[in-house]
């Protein structure tokens, strides 16, 4: 099994960055990719950013592009999520996921959330 425990969500102002991590645990070889979602209140969630393991190649929903940036530290297997230029809009929960290969299925687990609210 796959772990994902995610920190960094808090309050920030608009224009402010904040960082989000996500560090994994269990089964990690099995992991494929990583990746961010979030959920506006009272919507569906929305893919934000996803990055490969083994060669840390990015993703990224075409809104999210040049202002959000997603990376990862194999060594501590944890990926981050650097969001800049924070507006209103962008306060949500915000999940970590991992794409997980096994030899009996593949599946993504999520992990509990963390708030982001962008406030003044």
């Amino acid at each position: 099994q796959v772990r994902l425990v995610e920190s960094g969500g808090g309050l920030v102002q608009p224009g402010g960055s904040l960082r989000l991590s996500c560090a994994a645990s269990g089964s990690i070889w099995s992991i494929d990719a990583m990746g961010w979602y979030r959920q506006l209140p009272g919507k569906a969630r929305e893919l934000v950013a996803t990055i490969t393991l083994v060669h840390g190649t990015p993703t990224y929903a075409r809104s999210f592009e040049g202002r959000f940036s997603i990376s990862r530290d194999t060594a501590k297997s944890t990926v981050y999520l650097q969001m800049n230029r924070l507006n209103i809009e962008d306060t949500a929960v915000y999940y970590c996921i991992a794409e997980v290969s096994t030899d009996n299925r593949d599946y993504v687990t999520w992990g509990q959330g963390t708030q982001v609210t962008v406030a003044s």
